[in-house]
């Protein structure tokens, strides 16, 4: 049947249907929280966490006009037409939170208990009261985990606020002293903290002076933190870099990168369980602290050449000596470096790997896993018939005794000792053989050192030194004119200021005192009968420097100070030589 209303009576109606008042309101009821969550929470996220803001903005935008359109658009002529381009809508508006929420959970900036979770999409960006404004933290520096997962900053006024002020204060407090490591060592009720500047270590100033206040409580003394603030800080340096926080008596290490605007560095974190609680280092940039070329080493031109002799002979055993903290490692991986990697096998075997060594297959003992031992681990190195082993510690006579049973003529082994000279090294080694035999059959060298610092160039003094002086160094008084000794200070405009190179200690970097000693048949001969005395005027006939020697050479160059050279040398310990076995018996006692 035909309709016989006029047309335009017909497109009044329809035009009614179209814009019936429930229509645009029920599009509204995704859209507006779609706009809401997307302008309070996902914009915020962006910000917060440095993503790429306006390109998402940008995106959304887009999104949202294409499913307006996509709802009212459809081509179609019925009551369906409404309902398809609604649920369309709906589709476009909820792919574009999913693909937001994947992608930038993915990204490395955001940290994974920050990460966008549905189930509080709608919560993230709301204070838990309402009234009280949340201020976002502010940080100095930014913390990444080994992931390079970033440490997200708590909300001001928070007790993790707080603890994270207190965790940057230590570090940046370090890096202003020039600190190569931070200690926390527990003391009682107490944390011991201490800097290791230039290879000597110093209480931590963890706060500026204030002046007394009457029923205000003084700062902590200098080097001293509250025990549970301490803990509190070394679980945070642990939590950032990964580290299994439960965990306290296993010892555990891992990287953390710090960003402090346009400067970046690496902390190495390492904890284990003591008698009196947890003990932790902060070791800074680990990597380079072990990296130096032959030349800047600090040896002098005699010892020099003798230790590039011993390299290229890649025979036997040489050892490598030097107190804690003394650059051991350092000249281990500085001589290993020197064997081409690429032509020849060359392994290390290491408990803490400071640095990896192109080339070379550094192999990981650790102390704590259950299996091999150390001086089994060594054995299974060498019958690999490496080229070149590097033996990071001898921690027993078992050790010792795998070594001397290396093939002297296939590997070169350097073995690495704690020991404050060659002679005391040597000792060391001739007790830990056993067998006189054995000790010297392989042995063609002995190397030590300790650290010395270096003197600030920029505020050093120049003095004359008396006669009675030198001549308790053995110096010509009409020769020596002139001395070096630390400053500290320098003139600014005619009045005295922190020097701004070494912030006022007087000495910046530090250098190698070094003897090497080659071992021959006649050294050998005088080991193998535990006359140390003899050996020890033997190295002297060579006129080879020894450590005391080398640090009074870096005197007269200005390079140190006498006063650095006498508490260097006094610290060194003199090696005692060991008492002489008792001969082995010979075959007509044997028989």
């Amino acid at each position: 049947m035909q309709s016989h209303l006029p047309i335009d009576v017909t497109l009044a109606a329809t035009a009614h249907i179209l814009v019936a008042w429930w229509k645009p309101v029920l599009l509204l009821i995704p859209f507006l929280p779609w706009a809401w969550l997307i302008s309070k929470n996902f914009d915020k996220h962006c910000a917060r966490f440095h993503l790429p803001r306006e390109q998402w903005g940008t995106v959304h935008l887009v999104v949202g006009v294409v499913a307006i359109l996509a709802a009212i658009s459809m081509p179609m002529k019925s009551e369906a037409a409404f309902w398809a381009g609604f649920g369309v809508m709906i589709i476009i508006l909820v792919a574009d939170v999913a693909v937001f929420m994947n992608i930038v959970n993915k990204d490395e900036r955001v940290p994974e208990n920050f990460r966008l979770k549905v189930s509080t999409l709608f919560y993230q960006a709301k204070a838990k009261d309402p009234k009280a404004k949340v201020v976002a933290g502010k940080s100095e520096i930014a913390v990444r985990g080994p992931d390079k997962s970033l440490v997200a900053v708590p909300d001001a006024g928070t007790p993790e606020y707080d603890l994270r002020v207190s965790a940057e204060n230590v570090v940046l407090r370090a890096q202003a002293a020039r600190a190569s490591q931070i200690d926390f060592d527990p003391a009682g009720n107490t944390y011991r903290v201490t800097f290791l500047v230039d290879g000597v270590r110093v209480p931590a100033v963890l706060h500026d002076p204030v002046p007394p206040k009457e029923g205000v409580p003084p700062p902590p003394p200098p080097g001293v933190m509250a025990g549970p603030e301490a803990a509190k800080v070394i679980d945070f340096w642990r939590a950032a870099a990964k580290l299994d926080v439960a965990e306290r008596r296993k010892k555990q290490s891992a990287d953390v990168i710090i960003e402090r605007g346009t400067q970046r560095s690496k902390i190495r974190i390492s904890a284990i369980g003591a008698q009196a609680g947890l003990r932790a280092t902060m070791l800074f940039d680990p990597e380079g602290a072990v990296r130096r070329k032959f030349d800047g080493l600090g040896l002098l031109e005699p010892q020099a050449k003798e230790l590039r002799a011993l390299v290229e002979d890649g025979k036997g055993l040489v050892l490598l000596a030097a107190p804690p903290d003394q650059g051991r490692t350092t000249t281990l991986y500085t001589v290993i470096k020197m064997h081409d990697a690429y032509t020849s096998n060359v392994q290390t075997v290491e408990i803490d790997v400071q640095d990896s060594i192109e080339g070379v297959r550094q192999n990981i003992f650790d102390p704590f896993a259950d299996g091999a031992e150390f001086s089994t681990t060594v054995r299974s190195m060498l019958r690999r018939d490496p080229n070149v082993l590097g033996v990071a510690e001898i921690p027993d006579t078992n050790t010792a005794k795998e070594i001397c049973r290396a093939d002297a003529e296939r590997t070169r082994v350097y073995a690495c000792m704690k020991a404050d000279s060659a002679l005391q090294a040597i000792a060391q080694w001739y007790k830990l053989a056993g067998d006189p035999e054995a000790a010297v059959k392989n042995l063609r060298g002995a190397v030590a050192q300790r650290l010395i610092r270096k003197l600030c160039t920029n505020c050093r003094v120049a003095y004359q030194p008396s006669p009675d002086m030198l001549k308790k160094f053995g110096l010509p008084p009409d020769k020596i004119k002139q001395l070096f000794k630390k400053g500290g200070q320098v003139l600014v405009k005619n009045k005295p200021e922190t020097c701004p190179a070494c912030g006022g200690i007087g000495f910046v970097g530090l250098e190698g005192c070094f003897e090497v000693y080659p071992i021959g048949d006649a050294e050998r001969a005088l080991i193998k009968a535990g006359n140390l005395q003899g050996l020890r005027q033997e190295f002297r006939k060579k006129q080879l420097p020894d450590i005391q020697q080398a640090a009074l050479r870096k005197a007269l160059d200005g390079t140190t100070s006498i006063e650095e050279l006498v508490r260097v040398t006094t610290e060194q310990e003199q090696a005692k030589p060991a008492p002489a076995p008792a001969k082995p018996a010979s075959a007509e006692q044997k028989a």
